[in-house]
C-alpha cells in the first residue's frame, strides 16, 4: 500500500490532475498540455506552456468555451516514449477531452495510441513524423505542424542544388523524428543526384561526439545534416569546430529555439535549418505576439503552433456545442479555423494544410528566412 501511495504521489506531482484530489468545477474545463516540461528538451516544453498559458487567458477573457472557464494541466513526458504512455492514460483517466501535445514524435505516436482508443482528442503542436497520420491511432488525432517527408523533401532539394558539388554527411539520433527527417532528406537528396558521402547515426544525450567528428573530418566533408534535436546538434557544431572544421550545418525544425544558439555561441553562424514560415509575421498573429513581447516572452519556435492547436479545438467545441469527442471531432474535419498561425483545415489523415517549410540562417544569436538561395559565404 505504501508503494502505491508513493507512485500515486510521484504521478499527481508531476501531473497535477484533477483526479489526483483537486475537486471538480462544474464551471471549468480542464484540458491537457503535454510535452517536456524537464530534460534536455525542455526549452520546447516552455514554448507549449508559454503558448498554452496565453491562448487559455485570452479565450476565457472572451466567456471561455461553452460557457465554461478552461485551465491547463500539464503533464511531463520528458520526450520519453514510456513516460509519454503513462502521463497519456492519467490524461485519459481524468477525464480530460482534449490535449494539446506532444511535441517529441517518439512520445507521440505511443501516447496517440492511448488517446485514440480513447475520447480524447490529441492536437500536437510539434510532432512532424508522418507515421503519427499516417498510421493513424483513431479520427481523433491531429497536428497543427508539416509532415518530414514535406520537410525533408524541402532540406534535401535545397541541399542538391546549393552545395550539389560538395560532400554532403547526413547524421541521425535514431529516433522517431531524426532518422524519419534524415532519411527523408537523403531521399531527397540522391533523387535531386546527389550522394551523400557519409550516413552515420549517434546517440542522444551524450556529450563527448569526438569519434562522429573525426568520421566526418576524415571524409572531407563539407555540409553536416543532422536529423536531431539542437542540444546534440549544438554540441557536434562546437566539437566540429574544435577540430577545426568549417563545415556547414543543417538541421530540421528541433533547431528553431534560442537554447541552440546558447549551446554554440558564435560557431552558431551560418546553420541552416527547415522551418514553417515564421509564424510571428503572419500578420494574424500580430496582436497576439506583441502580447507575447510584452509579457517578457519571445513567441518562437511552437509557442505560436501550441496556441493555434487549443484555438483550433475550441472554437470546434464551440460549433459543435458541446466538449464530446465524436461531435467535436466531426466539427475538426468540416470547418475551416483562423488561428495565430493562419487559415487552419484538416485533411482526412489529421494533418493541417500549411504552406510549405522554408530554410532559415542562424546569425547573431537569431535566425531569419533565407529563401532557396545557399547565404554568402
Amino acid at each position: 500500500m505504501t508503494r502505491l501511495t508513493g507512485l500515486i504521489a510521484v504521478l499527481c506531482a508531476s501531473l497535477t490532475l484533477a483526479a489526483c484530489g483537486e475537486p471538480d468545477d462544474p464551471n471549468v474545463t480542464t484540458i491537457g498540455v503535454a510535452g517536456p516540461v524537464t530534460g534536455q528538451y525542455a526549452s520546447f516544453g516552455t514554448q507549449m506552456t508559454n503558448g498554452a498559458d496565453l491562448a487559455i487567458a485570452d479565450i476565457n477573457a472572451a466567456g471561455g468555451v461553452l460557457g465554461k472557464t478552461l485551465k491547463a494541466e500539464i503533464g511531463d513526458d520528458a520526450c520519453d516514449p514510456k513516460q509519454a504512455v503513462a502521463v497519456a492514460n492519467q490524461m485519459v483517466g481524468a477525464g480530460v477531452p482534449f490535449i494539446a501535445g506532444h511535441f517529441c514524435s517518439g512520445s507521440s505516436i505511443p501516447a496517440s495510441n492511448v488517446y485514440g482508443d480513447s475520447a480524447v482528442i490529441m492536437i500536437s503542436p510539434a510532432s512532424t513524423s508522418p507515421a503519427l497520420t499516417d498510421s493513424r491511432a483513431g479520427p481523433n488525432i491531429y497536428r497543427v505542424v508539416g509532415r518530414d517527408d514535406q520537410q525533408g523533401g524541402i532540406a534535401g532539394a535545397y541541399l542538391a542544388k546549393n552545395f550539389g558539388d560538395k560532400n554532403i554527411a547526413i547524421i541521425d539520433d535514431k529516433t522517431a523524428y531524426g532518422k524519419g527527417l534524415a532519411d527523408e532528406v537523403k531521399k531527397a537528396l540522391n533523387a535531386a543526384g546527389t550522394q551523400d558521402v557519409l550516413n552515420e547515426s549517434y546517440t542522444a544525450g551524450e556529450k563527448d561526439y569526438s569519434a562522429l567528428v573525426s568520421k566526418l573530418k576524415q571524409a572531407g566533408v563539407d555540409v553536416v545534416y543532422v536529423g536531431g534535436y539542437h542540444t546534440e546538434a549544438g554540441l557536434i557544431l562546437r566539437q566540429m569546430r574544435d577540430q577545426g572544421m568549417d563545415a556547414v550545418l543543417m538541421g530540421g525544425d528541433a533547431l528553431v529555439t534560442q537554447e541552440y544558439w546558447s549551446i554554440t555561441g558564435p560557431a552558431g553562424e551560418g546553420t541552416l535549418m527547415t522551418f514553417s514560415p515564421d509564424p510571428r509575421k503572419n500578420p494574424a498573429a500580430a496582436e497576439v505576439v506583441a502580447r507575447f513581447e510584452e509579457k517578457g516572452v519571445e513567441p518562437e519556435g511552437y509557442v505560436l503552433y501550441t496556441y493555434a492547436a487549443i484555438q483550433a479545438w475550441a472554437e470546434a467545441a464551440k460549433k459543435a456545442g458541446t466538449t464530446d469527442a465524436a461531435a467535436v471531432v466531426k466539427a475538426l474535419n468540416g470547418n475551416a479555423f483562423d488561428t495565430v498561425i493562419g487559415e487552419l483545415r484538416f485533411d482526412a489523415k489529421g494533418d493541417p494544410n500549411l504552406p510549405p517549410y522554408a530554410v532559415y540562417r542562424w546569425s547573431n544569436g537569431a535566425y531569419e528566412q533565407i529563401g532557396d538561395k545557399a547565404p554568402a559565404g
